[in-house]
């Protein structure tokens, strides 16, 4: 990144897309999904190791107990005229907790880990095919402010030109030339009239290219983005065979290697869903501790004073879903799904050869009417050298002139247009066949 004057700074392309994607409300939403993914995750591997525990307490303020026999306090049980004691208060506090451990789910835990992981791989992708589109926009913006200066630069030129021929004329109807036609003139004031209202089209699309830049990388602080180069050029690069774009895109295109991670991630859903038809094993843990200072604990293991004790057991549990239709439909579900994940891949796989077809004959189209619209603007200059060159000895009439100039200012623009439609069309055949388009910017 330059600085090229104060508060103004000039940065390439890959400056800019990194700069765009950084403050991309959009990037950052599409990046969501991919931490969304990777909760549901989380939660899965969370049902490994103990997947509930639950503890809950209770507090509170009671009264003690009083008993007129002489039984000791751990038997007070026994005393069937027992009674509240309304002037011993105390705090009571119990805790209970209880949790589970899955032993064995003939799998049915790991596949669904399994599920979950290759669904973040699939929105990875998803993610991956968002970007490239996005970054596709970014790069768009970049070459349409260079086309809007070049454009602007080749009217000012062309500005000169006809200012020129205007003084010319001026200078013949002053001299009373009879070879200046009225018809001639007529011709030039349209053509002018014309020009004043290109011009104001392409200053208003400068505007509005800048507006927009401003608004990609939320330039807020008095900063002033422009391109660092000066000129709209070809973007380098050599056009390859449409075997080697097609091999490209069945091998990195991130929509495909999506589906791949989403098929994947059904057949372990499906694993996940098939393992409910058999019984699972767990561990259950309980445990509970209650205390109240002003309230004994029985002795009797028969008896449990309900504000003082401590107990806690361990045992085995089996489930076992009895619901097999709902299962069996679950299965079915998935099974479904699975075949509907296939048929997108087909369908997926279809779209991106023709898709590919597509950018591939625009882009040959683009690169030849690049080199032909060259070779008309040598032509278009060698005109007005003519015209010129005439009208300066004398021969040469205002009308051709007028007519070359027109032509060679039509293909300088038609030329700079070509510029811009071939740097598109490379990149949309780089992303519709999966290959990064900042590759470009690095030929």
């Amino acid at each position: 990144m330059a600085v090229d004057a104060q508060d103004t700074l000039r940065i390439d392309l890959s400056e800019f897309i990194e700069m765009g994607m950084e403050k991309s409300g959009q990037a950052a939403y599409e990046r969501a999904e991919i931490n969304l993914a990777e909760n549901r995750a989380e939660s899965a591997r969370g049902q490994r190791f103990l997947p509930s525990i639950q503890l809950n307490t209770q507090h509170g303020v009671i009264p003690g107990v009083t008993s007129d026999t002489d039984l000791p306090r751990n038997e007070f049980y026994l005393d069937p005229n027992l009674s509240n004691d309304w002037e011993d208060w105390a705090v009571f506090t119990r805790a209970e907790l209880s949790a589970v451990q899955p032993i064995y789910t003939w799998g049915a835990i790991d596949n669904a880990i399994s599920a979950a992981e290759s669904a973040v791989r699939a929105s990875e992708f998803e993610y991956e095919a968002k970007e490239a589109e996005i970054m596709y926009q970014y790069y768009e913006l970049y070459y349409s402010y260079l086309l809007a200066k070049e454009m602007s630069r080749l009217l000012d030129d062309a500005q000169s030109q006809l200012n020129q021929i205007e003084r010319q004329i001026r200078q013949m109807q002053e001299d009373g030339d009879p070879d200046l036609k009225e018809a001639d003139i007529f011709k030039f004031e349209i053509f002018e009239a014309e020009f004043q209202v290109q011009k104001v089209e392409v200053e208003q699309s400068l505007r509005f290219v800048e507006r927009v830049w401003s608004r990609a990388l939320n330039a807020g602080d008095g900063v002033v983005y422009m391109p660092a180069e000066s000129f709209l050029d070809p973007v380098p690069f050599e056009l390859q065979d449409y075997e080697y774009y097609e091999e490209q895109a069945m091998q990195t295109r991130p929509e495909l290697r999506g589906v791949e991670s989403g098929i994947e991630a059904v057949e372990r859903s499906v694993e996940a869903t098939r393992a409910q038809y058999l019984p699972s094993l767990f561990l259950g843990i309980t445990g509970s501790y209650a205390n109240t200072p002003n309230r004994p604990r029985q002795s009797n293991p028969f008896i449990i004073n309900s504000t003082n004790y401590a107990s806690a057991a361990v045992g085995i549990s089996i489930r076992q879903n009895l619901n097999f239709s709902g299962t069996k439909r679950s299965v079915e579900r998935a099974q479904i799904e699975h075949r509907r994940m296939h048929d997108l891949k087909d369908a997926l796989s279809d779209g991106v050869v023709l898709d590919l077809n597509e950018k591939y004959r625009e882009a040959v189209i683009a690169e030849t009417k690049l080199h032909q619209t060259e070779k008309a603007l040598t032509t278009a200059r060698n005109w007005v050298r003519h015209e010129q060159l005439n009208y300066d000895i004398g021969f040469g009439d205002v009308e051709d002139l007028t007519d070359a100039i027109r032509q060679e200012l039509e293909t300088r623009l038609e030329l700079k247009q070509n510029v811009f439609d071939l740097n598109k069309r490379v990149a949309e055949l780089y992303k519709s066949s999966g290959m990064p388009i900042l590759q470009l910017s690095v030929n």
